[in-house]
């Protein structure tokens, strides 16, 4: 089965287990239903049903309060920047002042955000001040630049790449070229280490949410950017170090990248589509050589149909996606739960599935 078919049938499935209001967590303008909204919009500009536009439209709607701004949004979170990233379309094509609003307002967040003495951006300020995440680049990095794009805010386009070299020079480990999953300027948290700062393990999603990041801003950046050359460099050589633990009998990627021998680690669904939906991204960048890479995009994509649980009247589900995950020990990370058709695993598979669709597919 194809990939556009997949995508599509996906799509169907969360259409039906939900009402666009009913999105969880239910009421809250969130990266999770901002994710899968991406997701969907992508689905309609692949399919160009309008259902999957009007689907993500009706969400936003119901999270706007009467004066147009979202009624549920942790505004010291970069989690709940992301859905921002919706809007821009929306705008665009109705011309509705609440959604420029709203951007408005996110941005005069992004403007005042809590930062390290370096400059990074606190993933959350609650009290862990100091810590980069790598989940942080994909929540706030793509919905600034494409604000600086838009409205004449070349400044933004700084901002977010100080935070992305930051991250690369952090965080990155110099003999694998695997990126950890946090960074904590004052090595104060209790997974910092003491001398470097960072976590101790590299946690598949998180990179998979950072090299996205890198090709998506890419995109958003003007070619007369001194230095969008960099994100571009940067995700395509984050890839390449991830091509290298792809388990090569199943296609897919661990929970834990480089403990491929341990048995106690497992196979993650949508890290392995994070990285799939990145190379494709590489590719349409022209950063990587589509037949060079087709061998490694076509085990990942069998690898992730085998994850995929089909049932009775179209039904799809994405299975072995890790819940939502703060920095841990091993341990921490593999005994996290996994679910079926949770909105962050489906919308990395609908993402991956357009993006394969149109790549290797066409």
């Amino acid at each position: 089965m194809k990939a556009k078919q997949l995508a599509i049938m996906s799509a169907e499935t969360m259409m039906k287990k939900f009402a666009a209001p009913d999105l969880p967590p239910v009421t809250k303008f969130h990266y999770h239903q901002g994710v899968f909204l991406s997701g969907m919009l992508h689905t309609y500009h692949l399919t160009g049903d309008e259902r999957y536009y009007n689907y993500a439209k009706e969400w936003v709607d119901s999270t706007l309060g009467e004066d147009g701004l979202p009624y549920n949004m942790e505004t010291t979170a970069l989690d709940d920047m992301q859905p921002g990233i919706l809007l821009y379309e929306l705008y665009e094509r109705t011309g509705d002042p609440r959604y420029k609003k709203t951007l408005d307002k996110i941005i005069w967040h992004i403007d005042r955000w809590p930062k390290s003495a370096e400059g990074g951006f606190f993933h959350k300020d609650n009290g862990r001040s100091a810590n980069m995440w790598l989940d942080g680049m994909y929540m706030g990095g793509p919905v600034t630049a494409e604000y600086g794009a838009r409205f004449a805010r070349p400044d933004l386009f700084d901002e977010v790449h100080h935070q992305m070299a930051l991250m690369r020079d952090r965080i990155t480990d110099e003999q694998t070229g695997l990126m950890y999953h946090a960074y904590d300027q004052e090595r104060k948290a209790t997974w910092a280490d003491p001398v470097t700062g960072r976590a101790a393990h590299y946690w598949g999603r998180a990179m998979g949410w950072y090299a996205v990041a890198m090709f998506q801003i890419a995109e958003l950046l003007p070619d007369s950017y001194e230095k969008k050359k960099e994100f571009l460099d940067k995700g395509t050589e984050l890839l390449r170090a991830l091509f290298k633990y792809q388990d090569k009998k199943t296609g897919l990627w661990y929970q834990v990248i480089d403990k491929t021998e341990d048995p106690e680690n497992w196979h993650e669904t949508s890290c392995s589509c994070l990285f799939l939906y990145a190379l494709c991204l590489a590719v349409k960048a022209g950063m990587l050589d589509k037949e060079e890479m087709r061998p490694i995009a076509s085990l990942a994509f069998e690898g992730i149909k085998s994850k995929l649980v089909f049932g009775e009247d179209g039904y799809l589900g994405v299975s072995g996606v890790c819940i939502g995950t703060g920095v841990g020990d091993l341990a921490h990370y593999y005994a996290r739960p996994t679910s079926e058709n949770d909105l962050h695993g489906v919308g990395a598979f609908l993402l991956m599935a357009c993006e394969y669709a149109s790549i290797f597919e066409d």
